[in-house]
């Protein structure tokens, strides 16, 4: 055996012992189906609404299945800017740039905008790719309290004349609560820092749609730049950066992960540019989500999160998979959140609302998770 093999087979076997062993089954098949999907991160529906698909349709059919270059050769295409054009329209904000990826477009945005002699706090939950594009940008970094406005302020004060990227979500994905954007906005503005605020589970669901920046008055605030992913509520695929003008040709000059990769892919930004159009011009359908959400907390009987993502603390890993296994097999898929995914070690049940179901199917649902973590956990 290789060094490879037995370092290979000691992972394995260590992934085993801690209960967080991980597959990619295939779950869903296609359209309909016999199973109900609270697992996905589709929180509007929009991935099957026909709107949605037709212009993905349109885009393969005008550009092809692929940009086929990166953006700044041959691979920005008309329904790059579209979407671009939408996402503005969407957010309030002034400037949009896609990337291929939401991992890419933090990637980009963090590390194009930390460069030499800056410093990077990242609030302790934030999303696995700010943690990789802090690690990326080789300058110093650390973490501040989950959503500890004090804390942040006074490692600010510490770094008092330096540079400073400071990035968080607007709304977290696995406890589900909201970061107070306005009192993080007022400590950035006052150190002179940038605040990067991740809303991959805000777009779609806070703000009538628009998002949390949006909601709270944080719309283009100079010294805010905001990211999105494309596969969330947009029911695409996709990231990007939404910013001032001078941000994004910064970016356009600078972002790695924008320069040196392939452009979206037409299908994707014309379905996401479409998606951001329906949310735009439907309120409704956010405020929809959440209701399901709320739906989901009180018969589960936890605290509703801020967001469509709800998630229910189990005893340990092989508790969470058990329930999550056991709502397979009776036909609703949920997800699974276990170490080292999660930031307080403690396992959960993720249980997304969609707003694209009925009622009647969001409690049959509810109901039976709540039964079945009974089950596992007596």
């Amino acid at each position: 055996m290789s060094q490879w093999d037995a370092w290979l087979a000691g992972r394995s076997a260590l992934r085993t012992e801690r209960g967080t062993v991980r597959a990619d089954p295939v779950l869903r098949h296609g359209r309909g189906g016999e199973v109900l999907d609270l697992a996905s991160n589709d929180y509007l529906g929009l991935s099957q609404d026909p709107r949605v698909v037709a212009a993905a349709h349109r885009a393969l059919d005008g550009f092809g299945a692929s940009a086929a270059a990166s953006r700044l050769v041959t691979g920005t295409l008309a329904v790059h800017r579209e979407l671009e054009s939408a996402l503005c329209d969407l957010t309030g904000q002034p400037s949009a740039l896609a990337f291929a990826t939401g991992y890419a477009a933090n990637l980009g945005v963090v590390t194009a905008m930390a460069g030499r002699g800056a410093q990077i706090l990242l609030d302790e939950h934030a999303h696995a790719s700010l943690h990789d594009a802090a690690r990326m940008s080789r300058v110093p970094w650390a973490t501040f309290a989950h959503n500890d406005v004090g804390d942040l302020d006074r490692l600010l004060g510490e770094r008092a004349g330096d540079r400073v990227v400071v990035a968080v979500e607007s709304i977290y994905s696995v406890l589900g609560d909201a970061a107070p954007l306005v009192d993080l906005a007022a400590v950035c503005a006052r150190h002179d820092a940038l605040l990067v605020v991740d809303e991959a589970h805000g777009i779609g669901v806070a703000g009538e749609g628009r998002g949390l920046v949006h909601e709270v008055g944080l719309t283009g605030a100079p010294h805010v730049v905001v990211t999105a992913t494309l596969s969330k509520s947009l029911g695409a695929q996709g990231g990007a950066v939404l910013c001032s003008r001078a941000v994004r040709d910064h970016l356009v000059n600078e972002a790695r992960s924008f320069i040196f990769d392939t452009a979206l892919a037409p299908a994707a930004a014309g379905a996401a540019a479409e998606a951001a159009r329906i949310i735009a011009g439907d309120p409704a359908i956010a405020a929809r989500v959440r209701d399901h959400a709320a739906t989901i907390a009180s018969i589960c009987g936890i605290e509703p999160a801020a967001g469509a993502v709800q998630s229910i603390p189990l005893a340990s890993p092989d508790v969470a998979v058990a329930a999550c296994l056991t709502l397979r097999e009776r036909g609703v898929l949920v997800g699974c959140f276990r170490p080292p995914s999660v930031p307080d070690r403690w396992s959960r049940l993720r249980i997304t609302a969609r707003a694209d179901l009925s009622r009647a199917e969001i409690e049959r649902a509810a109901r039976l998770v709540a039964d079945v973590v009974d089950e596992v956990s007596a």
